[in-house]
């Protein structure tokens, strides 16, 4: 962990979460007020939920953020959300190139640096995610897979901290199967070098997030390696007591 760079701790509840589940984010803000917490705190529930939840954490420590959006403003794109209707809602942040759309949608590297350009002119802040499948890493491809994404889904234009990298390595995902420390720290090491080598020093302050099977079992060991800057949390951001135990090991 680089302690100039303010942590950011993601919740990605994917399709899970009706209303009542919102009592979860009032807990969550409880929480982070009790301990006076020293990160950004951001939850992504389905879209449905932005507007309400935005409003539920209005002025709070808790920031609300969309998991996906269309690349265009407007137009003939049923079900589909941009990124101004997501600002709309009170959405911060929005999530882009996610391991499950890359998959399930077959977006391309070079669809999701439409979409991430789209969330910057919005005002939004691109959480871009990258990472390798588990053939991939077998093969000794992944560093290859993560820079090569990096390369075709991350904008031209990087200003300060308007966009965050989140690595999920895609075998890890809800498996409970976790990278080793080395393994982890050399993955962010090498996408930090990317990010410098590209943007210069605002390279440097970019977020690194890490995600897959991130929980508070073991966020102690992987949250303060170098150049981890937070995590990308799936399952473990459903219940508000599992991603304060994450927090705590901040």
């Amino acid at each position: 962990m680089d302690s100039a760079i303010r942590p950011l701790i993601a919740g990605n509840w994917k399709m899970n979460g009706v209303t009542q589940n919102l009592s979860q984010l009032e807990a969550l803000t409880s929480g982070l007020v009790a301990r006076a917490a020293t990160c950004d705190v951001l939850i992504c529930p389905p879209a449905t939920l932005v507007r309400v939840a935005a409003t539920t954490c209005a002025d709070g420590p808790v920031l609300i953020g969309g998991q996906d959006c269309h690349f265009e403003k407007g137009g003939a794109h049923t079900g589909d959300i941009s990124a101004d209707m997501l600002v709309d809602a009170g959405a911060k942040f929005v999530i882009v190139g996610h391991s499950e759309r890359r998959a399930d949608h077959h977006e391309s590297s070079a669809l999701v640096r439409t979409k991430a350009q789209a969330a910057q002119e919005a005002g939004l802040v691109p959480i871009i995610c990258v990472g390798e499948t588990q053939d991939e890493k077998l093969a000794g491809r992944a560093l290859e897979i993560v820079t090569g994404q990096l390369t075709g889904s991350v904008p031209d234009i990087v200003e300060g901290g308007d966009i965050v990298i989140a690595y999920e390595p895609v075998w890890a995902i809800g498996t409970g199967m976790v990278p080793t420390s080395d393994d982890i720290a050399n993955m962010h090491g090498a996408i930090r070098d990317w990010l410098a080598g590209r943007f210069g020093a605002d390279g440097a302050t970019i977020r690194i997030l890490y995600g897959g099977s991130l929980k508070p079992s073991n966020a102690d060991q992987i949250l303060p390696l170098a150049n981890v800057n937070g995590g990308l949390i799936g399952g473990a951001s459903l219940k508000a007591e599992d991603l304060l135990g994450i927090i705590d090991a901040l």
